[in-house]
This record gives C-alpha cells, sequence and structure tokens, in this order.
C-alpha cells in the first residue's frame, strides 16, 4: 500500500532537489526531505533513490495501441502494442491512434485496447477519428465521443498535407473543430485536434488557415511529425512563436529532417517558448525504410532513446527536456495535475532514472512497481 523513495534528485516544479516521495495507494502523498519511516503503515516498503534522478512517468499522445501498417498489403499489419513495450520506454500515460486504417481497425478496438492497458495498470485514452473523412467513430458523431466517452480527449489523428488523407477544406477542419470544441466543453475534456502533417507540398498552411478564418483557441490544435522534413520544421517554429503547440516525433533518421535532438537545439537556440512543445512516438506504427525497403515497425522506446540522447549527447537541461514528455503533454491534454508532475495528490506514476545513462532504474504507475532495478517485474497478461 506505502511505498516511500528515499533521497532522490526530485524534478518538482517549484523546488527541486533531494526529496522523498511518500506514495500512498495510487497516489502521491507527501514530497519532502527527511520523511521517516517510523509511524508509518506496517508495510511501507522503502526505495533507496540515493543519487538517482526522479521524474514524473513519461506521456505519450500518440502511439498505434491496436497496431498501424498495412499499407503493404495485409502482411504488414502491426499488432496490438505490449504493456512493456511502453513501459520500457518509460510510459506510464499513453494516448492511441488510429492513423490511416479505419478499415480493418476502429475506434471500438481502440477503446478496448485502452481498456486492456489500465487493467493492466498504466493509463490510457484515445483519440476518436483517423486520417480520413468521414471520421471513424464509435456514436456515430466526434462531438458525443469526445463528450460521452471518458476515455476519448478529442480527436485525432487527422490528416492533411498527405497523399493518404483527403486533403480537408479549410470549412471542413471548421466544422470538425466545432465539434471537438462543443464536445470539450460538455465532457470537460481538453478537445484537443492531433493533426497528422504528412510530405505534402501545403505543410501547414491549413492550419494557418484555418486559424485565420476562425476563432478557436490554438492550444486545440496540435500538428505532429513537425519535425519529418526541413521546410516543415521552418513552418513548425513560425507556429510555435505566434502560440502554437506542435509535437515532435521520435526517431527521425532520414536525413530530410531533424532528429529530436537536433530539432530541440534549434528550439533551444531560437529561445522558443519550451513549454508549448511534446515529443511522442509515433509507437507502432509503420515506418517508411530508404530506398523502397518497404516499411518497419516505430518503436515507443525510440522517445526514451531520444530524450536520453538529447540530454546525455547535446547536454540540454534534463529538467527542460523532461518537460517535452511530461508536464507540457499533460497540459495539452487536460490531465494536468493528476498527470505530468510530481506533486502531492497526483497520480504515483514516476520514473527513477540513472543520472550517468539516463536508464530507468525504478518505474511506478499509479502506485505499482513494474520496473524494478532495471528488470521488468510486471508485464502484461500475455506477455511471458
Amino acid at each position: 500500500m506505502c511505498k516511500l523513495l528515499k533521497g532522490g534528485y526530485c524534478l518538482t516544479l517549484e523546488n527541486p532537489g533531494e526529496k522523498d516521495i511518500l506514495i500512498v495507494a495510487e497516489k502521491i502523498y507527501k514530497i519532502s526531505e527527511g520523511i521517516s519511516e517510523q509511524g508509518l503503515f506496517d508495510d511501507v516498503e522503502v526505495i533507496d533513490c540515493s543519487g538517482k534522478m526522479i521524474c514524473p512517468g513519461f506521456i505519450d499522445q500518440h502511439v498505434h495501441i491496436t497496431g498501424g501498417g498495412g499499407e503493404d498489403g495485409p502482411g504488414s499489419r502491426i499488432p496490438e502494442v505490449m504493456l512493456s513495450d511502453l513501459i520500457i520506454a518509460g510510459v506510464t500515460t499513453v494516448v492511441g491512434v488510429l492513423g490511416v486504417d479505419s478499415i480493418t481497425r476502429s475506434v471500438a478496438g481502440l477503446l478496448a485496447k485502452a481498456k486492456s492497458l489500465e487493467a493492466e495498470g498504466i493509463t490510457a485514452f484515445i483519440y476518436t477519428g483517423s486520417y480520413g473523412i468521414p471520421m471513424a467513430t464509435l456514436t456515430g458523431k466526434v462531438v458525443s465521443d469526445v463528450a460521452l466517452i471518458s476515455e476519448v480527449l478529442g480527436l485525432g489523428e487527422l490528416a492533411i498535407s498527405d497523399h493518404r488523407s483527403v486533403y480537408p477544406s479549410t470549412q471542413k477542419l471548421i466544422e470538425l473543430a466545432a465539434e471537438v470544441r462543443v464536445g470539450g466543453l460538455l465532457g470537460g475534456k481538453a478537445g484537443v485536434i492531433h493533426i497528422h502533417v504528412g510530405e505534402g507540398k501545403q505543410g501547414l498552411a491549413p492550419i494557418f488557415k484555418l486559424l485565420e478564418e476562425s476563432d478557436f483557441p490554438k492550444k486545440m490544435f496540435v500538428p505532429t511529425h513537425l519535425n519529418r522534413n526541413k521546410p516543415l520544421f521552418q513552418q513548425a517554429l513560425q507556429y510555435v512563436k505566434s502560440g502554437g503547440y506542435i509535437d515532435l516525433t521520435a526517431g527521425e533518421t532520414s536525413g530530410h529532417g531533424y532528429s529530436i535532438p537536433d530539432a530541440l537545439e534549434i528550439l533551444f537556440s531560437r529561445q522558443v517558448n519550451i513549454e508549448n512543445v511534446t515529443l511522442s512516438s509515433d509507437g507502432n506504427g509503420s515506418i517508411p525504410i530508404e530506398n523502397g525497403g518497404g516499411s518497419g515497425i516505430g518503436k515507443v522506446e525510440q522517445l526514451l532513446e531520444d530524450v536520453r540522447s538529447s540530454i546525455l549527447d547535446k547536454g540540454f537541461d534534463a529538467a527542460s527536456v523532461l518537460k517535452t514528455v511530461t508536464i507540457n503533454p499533460a497540459k495539452v491534454l487536460n490531465i494536468y495535475p493528476r498527470k505530468g508532475v510530481l506533486a502531492k495528490g497526483s497520480d504515483a506514476d514516476i520514473l527513477v532514472l540513472n543520472k550517468d545513462d539516463i536508464t530507468i532504474d525504478w518505474l511506478i504507475a499509479k502506485g505499482k512497481v513494474f520496473i524494478q532495478e532495471g528488470k521488468i517485474v510486471k508485464k502484461g497478461q500475455y506477455e511471458r
């Protein structure tokens, strides 16, 4: 029931430093210096975190939890994500997306998989919708999916500037945004539109035009894959400087775009407001292989690898980098302060990291241990 994390360097918001964290059931009960196990419950588990760095569990807002792919024929369909795929990446909260395939996969399947991951011990949400229009939904309308289904945070991943999309008009984008906005207001949700931006000629232009012709708040539009090529990233710089939110995708190595460490280097050098920047993995989705080699599978773990490289190889401040996978997405998704922070009353989603190599020593999700001293101790129901 109770766990006491002793002596780690805690990345709390107001006063980071060496502290103890007391967990009771699924919540953080107290963060302070020198919490004694004396007088606590008899079954308190003490975890020595001396010399370690402690941060919130990662929030990955873009994972194909029911599998992606299929674009190279039926044999290329990717299986569902497993629990261990997420926890080895430090992810304790995930948002599932359908992507291009709303023919052999569905919002109902997405919701069922999210509930399955919840039952296995982490936190899972979804977006309703898919690349195409009309949108794949569960209730028949985007607005009612967002308003009535607790796991649905918004619409995604709606595709623009991509040959697999229908190149939605500004009017159609406005109509969808209105549904998401109203659904979010009625359901007390973030009401975000998570937007896949492809390699197409228009780039972010449809979003700029949408905002010019409407009165929706910029925060509800979160374009992703913006580091996939250099012209698109230049648009992303313009967008974030104007107050928009941008999401970068882990694992970019094509040479046409920027890896997350390189993209962050540019953003920091331009003094961009890093609070408007998030990172996600596109995990379990299909990744094109250069020179016509078909497609591979995006790994959720690449998110942790890119975070690690940003801190160790680029030398960026760890707290600034970790914001992009903790508090920033929590605020975008309107699940802060329940998620994304180390604070009294927040969910006990906690990563204990080795400072020298930014590897996971312990991972705790909703108060339960999944990784202990670098080893997975709790897997999904059907994992060996």
